[in-house]
């Protein structure tokens, strides 16, 4: 059984994955756009836009002989607070720092 339930540190845990949502965010492009700004191949960028398109966090449309990609803001906000629900909870269980004391040295 497949299933699209992906977590945010699987997801966004690729700093691949990550450049790809940071170059859509501002604004939709093609594979070959994406890939003219970043260290791997096209062939590379493809797979990792599979992964984010499986995940619903970007659409792909037809454009010509293309496709255009860009991100689903919605779905990208629930890995946003998945990952500051986190945050939350593991900094509000760290004790707080060790005060110094003073003329010490």
């Amino acid at each position: 059984m497949k299933t699209n339930a992906w977590d945010a540190w699987t997801l966004l845990g690729d700093p691949s994955r990550r450049a790809i949502i940071e170059r859509l965010s501002a604004g939709s492009c093609t594979v070959k756009q994406i890939a003219s700004t970043m260290p791997i191949s096209r062939p590379a960028v493809s797979q990792h836009l599979k992964v984010l398109r499986d995940a619903g966090v970007v659409h792909d449309a037809p454009s010509g002989r293309t496709r255009v990609y860009s991100i689903d803001a919605a779905r990208l906000e629930r890995y946003r607070r998945e990952l500051d629900h986190f945050w939350a909870g593991a900094l509000g269980t760290l004790a707080p720092p060790a005060t110094q004391e003073k003329g010490a040295g």
